[in-house]
């Protein structure tokens, strides 16, 4: 237990600066490609901020397995964080450090119980849009046949792949730029299926507080009436039955006047 406290701790601690260290990747992601005349400094710097990065998050995650009380258990079910911290490795591309992180920021963005559902949902889309229009910038600028030229053409084409609009005026002709398509497309309906099930729980649990009221309201009001019922017996058996007094008391004549008066027996 004192491990997995050590393990909660380590991640409340880590919150903070993880997303800090997030939010330097996507500056050094997105200098070279919105400044493509940047100077090769500029170039060489943005990319070693990139694999730092990755770098803290790949401490993190170690740290976080030395902490865990069943490591095992621990490497089952963060399979996808794993995943991520390999990934850059199997080859040095930047767009697979881009995933790798997004990949991070996402899981341990989860963790956070203060971040509320809405709160996610609306960073991964701000996020999402913001990469995949980099993104197909990067792959999709050079392409002989490419009409995603500048970074308002790469959002615009983002933003209509997400919501699957899909215009037409835009579309990637390289084979990368057709992958970070699907991504977006698949991303973007899993979004919008988080959207509808969030707004569906929350009128559900509107119906389900209303329905409990409903119930509490009827139950008192059945026994109030049971209770009402009860009295109104109580009242009618006292009026029919006459006090024990009253029996006991008889009529008898006076002896001189010979009115009747009443003696009790």
């Amino acid at each position: 237990m004192e491990e997995q406290s050590a393990q909660v701790r380590w991640e409340r601690r880590t919150q903070r600066p993880l997303l800090g260290f997030a939010l330097a990747f996507a500056v050094a992601y997105a200098v070279p490609i919105v400044r493509p005349a940047a100077g090769h400094d500029v170039t060489r710097a943005c990319s070693a901020v990139e694999w730092v990065v990755w770098g803290v998050f790949a401490a993190d995650y170690a740290a976080r397995l030395v902490l865990a009380e069943r490591r095992r258990e621990f490497v089952r079910t963060h399979w996808l964080d794993l995943i991520a911290v390999v990934l850059p490795l199997v080859q040095p591309l930047r767009l697979l450090r881009l995933v790798a992180t997004l990949l991070l920021v996402g899981q341990r963005a989860r963790i956070a119980s203060q971040i509320r559902l809405t709160t996610y949902v609306a960073g991964a889309v701000v996020g999402l849009l913001m990469f995949g229009s980099l993104a197909v910038l990067s792959v999709e600028r050079e392409s002989p046949h490419g009409n995603i030229r500048t970074l308002g053409d790469a959002v615009w084409w983002s933003f209509t792949t997400m919501t699957t609009v899909g215009y037409g005026d835009h579309a990637p002709t390289t084979g990368l730029g057709r992958v970070l398509a699907v991504g977006l497309m698949l991303s973007g309906i899993a979004l919008l299926g988080v959207v509808t099930a969030n707004i569906a729980a929350w009128f559900i649990s509107r119906f389900e507080m209303d329905d409990v009221e409903e119930r509490r309201q009827t139950a008192a009001i059945v026994a109030l009436t049971e209770e009402v019922r009860a009295l109104r017996a109580e009242v009618a058996a006292l009026s029919r039955d006459p006090a024990p007094g009253d029996a006991a008391r008889t009529a008898v004549p006076h002896p001189v006047t010979g009115a009747a008066e009443e003696h009790s027996l």
